[in-house]
């Protein structure tokens, strides 16, 4: 695959975890994604720690996945890192199960986000400490308009000022959309600092509370009032060369209709939106 520099390297589209909701094992999640269309699937912290209760190990994890011929290609979610009081002992393990997972899985990336409100020096300082103990793995930033990074300009802000190179940013078309971003708030940002892209949709008239809209009542890509193509046609434009694009629904009907159901139609959704908008990644 190309893309408009020439180099566009393969960039799985994944199925992120929450669109097949909480429930589901290990091997249907696998099962599941592989037979729909999916080059990898999304994982949280806690969808690995159900598999080792319900007595997976590692090497089943990674047989399972080979069985399928599919990857983990997305891992999340580091929250609570703003200030010593919340990196609680709950918290820091989370964040090292995070760590253990994307080298078990060879995920170069880890999706984080910051709901906290902390005066934004204080997240530049939190965010450094951060990438230190992530070493080698790049910390994905993602801003979400009822958090402590509101927006675009927030993210690349403090990425920028904690001085690390492996501080990096996440788009998602929800986010994007609910945040009012355009082509003009990416201008000014690197297109080699934006990790990852999740894709999705959204509603007409937004929640009053929108973080419950983002964990409840997502729409597949293209099927919404978000534009999901004009979004993407705004990070190819940009140059943008993402190490995975997950499709991020995360819809409690949708999961109540039927995973096989999800899988299928936000597969579907996908790949129409991106042979419309960036023909060079779409699925064939």
């Amino acid at each position: 695959m190309t893309n408009v520099n020439g180099d566009l390297k393969k960039c799985p589209i994944t199925i992120s975890s929450y669109t097949l909701g909480t429930e589901v094992s290990f091997p249907e999640r696998v099962r599941i994604a592989a037979e729909n269309g999916f080059d990898g699937i999304g994982l949280r912290a806690e969808n690995y720690v159900d598999a080792l209760a319900a007595g997976l190990t590692d090497e089943d994890m990674l047989r399972i996945l080979d069985e399928h011929h599919i990857k983990v290609t997305e891992v999340e979610y580091i929250t609570q890192w703003g200030t010593a009081s919340d990196r609680t002992k709950e918290q820091q393990k989370k964040e090292q199960t995070t760590f253990h997972m994307a080298r078990l899985f060879g995920v170069k990336h880890i999706n984080c986000g910051l709901l906290e409100k902390i005066p934004e020096e204080q997240i530049i300082t939190a965010l450094g400490e951060l990438c230190d103990r992530a070493e080698e793995l790049i910390i994905g930033l993602e801003f979400m308009p009822y958090s402590g990074v509101a927006d675009l300009a927030a993210a690349w802000r403090v990425a920028e000022a904690c001085g690390r190179d492996n501080a990096q940013l996440i788009c998602d078309t929800w986010h994007w959309a609910r945040a009012n971003q355009t082509a003009e708030s990416i201008k000014n940002i690197p297109a080699d600092r934006i990790v990852s892209i999740q894709l999705c949709d959204v509603h007409e008239t937004p929640y009053k509370e929108l973080r419950e809209e983002s964990l409840h009542d997502r729409l597949a890509p293209g099927e919404g009032y978000g534009d999901t193509v004009g979004f993407a046609r705004i990070l190819k434009e940009h140059g943008v060369n993402p190490r995975v694009m997950g499709v991020e629904v995360i819809s409690d009907s949708m999961v109540e209709t039927g995973l096989e159901y999800a899988a299928i139609k936000v597969y579907n959704a996908t790949k129409k939106v991106l042979d419309e908008a960036w023909p060079e990644v779409s699925p064939k």
